[in-house]
């Protein structure tokens, strides 16, 4: 069996302290899971095999398997199991991953997949100390993004910040300020025409009790003059800053997945067939280069090359190891990101790769290509990404069946 992409959903994408801090993550990937149900209307929730949903904090109103938590309150039948999984920022690329092996094995005909961040609300905590009632200070530790509770058998080069890690890949590729900078003022042009033409309307839907309607970061007046003036965050004298970096964010986002035969069950046609994917694990510090041998691998796996690729979505961690990537991939940097990315967008952690794979999936469809990638990098050295190969005009799909008929 081969694993589809039927539609997808996902929340406005709020910045830090900014429109969706006062909405639960739980509510928020509820809102996202309503929603791309609300696209399949023909679908009986029932149905579902399996949802498999991705987060990377867990330490708050995220514990518990917020996967399960975030179906019930979606109304989605208590029959339905469902799974947490996390793989940091990779975590719902990783669910959709997970889900479409499901499928491929024939344990599941229909999977729902995404992920949810709240880092606005994620918690401080404090840890248990070795015996009751010390005398000394306690320290609470945000769990909002990177390291926290470092085991001291850590090596300390692995363990630095996610900005010095970047740095040094700056260092190591020599990519100027500049050019960052310049990478970073198109994510936010591209992203706010695609608000504006509409690209965005069908797939980003609404969240209970928020005003937001559109993904609150994007800065359509970016201009390169005004990010150059941003001193830089990580180092004396380094190269990134807040305005080449991604924020901190709030957000959802779901894919619906099904077999070939699911079609019939959730009323839809499939848009795009999961034709590869790829693990890549390097040193943690050097977690930003790590897409480029994880897109190898899902490239190689769907039997492609570079050559045949029309779209990719690759998260904006930051411009440094976007470009990075880029330039090792060799491929033209115009067929990137042509929605705008994580820097303009946002990165609400567990919600990323459920969006990059959502929006690559329509990417594809308006632009007629037929093969995009996927990837994003994690932290503590790994990065994922996926393959789709577009089958809007049905025509693949038919091809694909002949093709198997014939093995």
């Amino acid at each position: 069996m081969t694993a589809f992409v039927y539609t997808a959903a996902r929340t406005p994408f709020g910045r830090f302290n900014g429109s969706l801090a006062g909405v639960r993550p739980d509510d928020l990937a509820a809102s996202a899971i309503s929603g791309v149900l609300a696209k399949a209307p023909g679908l009986d929730p029932a149905a579902i095999g399996e949802i498999v949903w991705g987060n990377a904090n867990q330490a708050g109103e995220d514990n518990r398997n917020v996967g399960r938590m975030a179906a019930l309150l979606a109304g989605v039948p208590v029959s339905v199991p469902a799974t947490t999984v996390n793989r940091l920022c990779g975590s719902s690329l990783d669910a959709a991953i997970i889900g479409s092996r499901a499928i491929d094995v024939g344990e599941a005909d229909v999977v729902l997949v995404g992920g949810v961040e709240s880092m606005t609300r994620a918690p401080w905590v404090l840890p248990k100390p070795d015996r009751a009632f010390p005398a000394g200070h306690v320290t609470a530790v945000s769990t909002t993004l990177g390291w926290r509770l470092v085991n001291p058998r850590m090596p300390a080069e692995w363990t630095v910040s996610l900005g010095e890690c970047n740095e040094q890949l700056q260092e190591r590729f020599g990519i100027p300020r500049e050019r960052q900078d310049e990478f970073a003022v198109r994510s936010h042009r591209l992203a706010a025409a695609a608000w504006d033409e509409g690209f965005y309307d069908d797939l980003v839907v609404p969240v209970d009790g928020a005003g937001l309607v559109r993904d609150e970061g994007v800065r359509a007046d970016s201009t390169v003059e005004k990010l150059a003036a941003l001193k830089p965050s990580f180092r004396e004298g380094g190269t990134i800053t807040a305005g080449n970096a991604s924020p901190l964010n709030d957000g959802a986002s779901a894919v619906l997945l099904g077999s070939e035969a699911a079609a019939d069950v959730i009323g839809l046609a499939p848009v795009a067939r999961i034709a590869g994917r790829g693990a890549c694990a390097l040193e943690p510090q050097a977690f930003g280069f790590a897409p480029v041998e994880a897109a190898e691998r899902a490239l190689a796996r769907a039997g492609i090359g570079w050559d045949q690729v029309g779209a990719v979505e690759l998260n904006e961690a930051f411009a440094v190891q976007s470009l990075a990537c880029v330039d090792a991939w060799g491929v033209d940097p115009d067929i990137v990101n042509v929605k705008g990315g994580a820097i303009a967008i946002g990165h609400p952690l567990g919600a990323s790769g459920a969006r990059i794979l959502g929006t690559l999936a329509k990417v594809l469809a308006e632009r007629g290509e037929r093969y995009g990638v996927a990837a994003i990098c994690i932290g503590v050295g790994q990065a994922l990404a996926v393959v789709l190969e577009n089958l809007q005009n049905l025509q693949n799909l038919g091809n694909l069946k002949n093709t198997e008929a014939g093995r």
